[in-house]
């Protein structure tokens, strides 16, 4: 556990995906063909918390969906690339961008599609009920699944890293 602090200490920006990382990976669409996806209010305050830290949040999805884009703007998240099955450019651009490096980047996934990425970035971290080659390849691999807490774990991970969780918590118990 120690390797991971040490890795979560460097992080500057992390990059989640949507489908089974931030919901549990169940598409609701309905007879007009309206998308829906259920959202962890929890996790979305872990994302708020640790913007307030000065990391960065993005998001990489292969979907493309209204409703992603409207929650992220709910999380003060700019940084969304929708419909993007081939992840690894999105990365590359959002290096460029930053002007971060790899170790300096993380990234959770929870399925094949995310490899490309996870392969490069200094902290790849895969959610519980990822597919077994996303969790082979992770550095970490959260206690819940996608939708289910999991972003939250790690935005608490990488606060607590940096010596943020504590003060920040301080904040709700004064």
């Amino acid at each position: 556990m120690q390797d991971i602090q040490h890795k979560a200490a460097a992080i500057r920006l992390i990059i989640f995906d949507v489908d089974g990382v931030l919901t549990d990976g169940s598409l609701f669409i309905g007879d007009d063909g309206q998308e829906y996806k259920a959202f962890n209010s929890k996790d979305g305050h872990g994302m708020v918390m640790l913007q307030e830290t000065g990391v960065q949040i993005a998001i990489i999805t292969g979907r493309t969906s209204e409703v992603v884009r409207i929650r992220m703007a709910s999380l003060g998240i700019e940084r969304l690339y929708q419909g993007k099955r081939q992840k690894l450019p999105a990365y590359e651009e959002l290096k460029q961008l930053t002007g971060f490096s790899d170790e300096q980047i993380a990234y959770v996934g929870d399925d094949v599609v995310d490899l490309p990425v996870m392969t490069k970035v200094g902290l790849a971290i895969a959610v519980q009920d990822a597919h077994e080659l996303a969790k082979q390849h992770a550095h970490w691999i959260t206690p819940s699944g996608g939708g289910r807490g999991a972003a939250r774990e790690v935005c608490e991970l990488i606060m607590d890293a940096q010596g943020n969780l504590q003060r920040l918590m301080q904040l709700y118990t004064a």
